[in-house]
């Protein structure tokens, strides 16, 4: 949602999410809201996400020139305690519907030649090991991989980056409280505390502009300084 409010001033947007009330709220938070368009779409279901994507784009007759792929679901469980259904759900979410839509958006006859630029937010989990996570992990370590392989594939003419957030206060971060996870104590974890969403975008704002036009490939942490020592 920070995202999208902090990029709605400069560039009209496809606000997609599986819940069409909260993408209504979002699109009414976003500057110059009449202008940007929601696609009301459940990412878990990949297998028709490329036909759902082509056939919104051919309705709305637009072309995408920058994708953010910033949806991810993270349960905190230990391996033992997850089903085969849920890793494969986790996936999804977090890797094969990046992977589904850039085939589409990076497709010439869909899409022209209108994609120049690609961010994925990943995690800082990708990189070091965390307890209860390890699934999104790796979900958010293959969508790093995959990030460096397919800028090497689409460039010059479409760059790819990924953002490692570390801890940030979000919806999302509410679910280590219902844990009972203590989130006050990783303060000290942070050398400048814990981040806020406004971070995240500033920094994807500045990899979709022409000042990173020479930055592709590259994986950037923004995590307070967590990772330092």
């Amino acid at each position: 949602r920070e995202i999208a409010r902090t990029l709605s001033s400069e560039n009209r947007l496809i606000l997609c999410g599986r819940d069409q009330e909260r993408l209504q709220e979002t699109k009414n938070l976003c500057a110059q809201s009449e202008q940007h368009l929601v696609w009301s779409y459940d990412l878990a279901d990949t297998s028709q996400i490329g036909e759902a994507l082509k056939e919104f784009l051919r309705e709305k007759e637009v072309f995408v020139s920058s994708f953010v792929h910033s949806a991810g679901m993270s349960p905190i469980s230990p391996l033992r305690m997850l089903t085969m259904a849920q890793m494969h759900e986790i996936m999804d979410v977090n890797f094969f519907s990046a992977a589904e839509i850039l085939k589409v958006l990076s497709s010439k006859k869909i899409n022209k030649k209108s994609l120049q630029s690609v961010v994925f937010i990943s995690s800082i989990a990708s990189q070091f090991g965390t307890k209860g996570q390890s699934v999104y992990a790796a979900s958010k370590a293959a969508l790093d991989a995959f990030m460096r392989s397919i800028a090497v594939e689409l460039a010059p003419r479409t760059r790819l980056n990924s953002v490692l957030p570390g801890g940030i206060e979000t919806a999302m971060s509410e679910q280590f409280l219902q844990s009972g996870i203590d989130l006050s104590a990783l303060d000290k974890d942070y050398l400048l505390a814990r981040g806020k969403t406004k971070d995240i975008a500033n920094m994807v704002e500045f990899l979709l502009s022409d000042k990173a036009r020479w930055i592709t490939g590259q994986s950037f942490i923004v995590d307070g300084g967590k990772t330092a020592f």
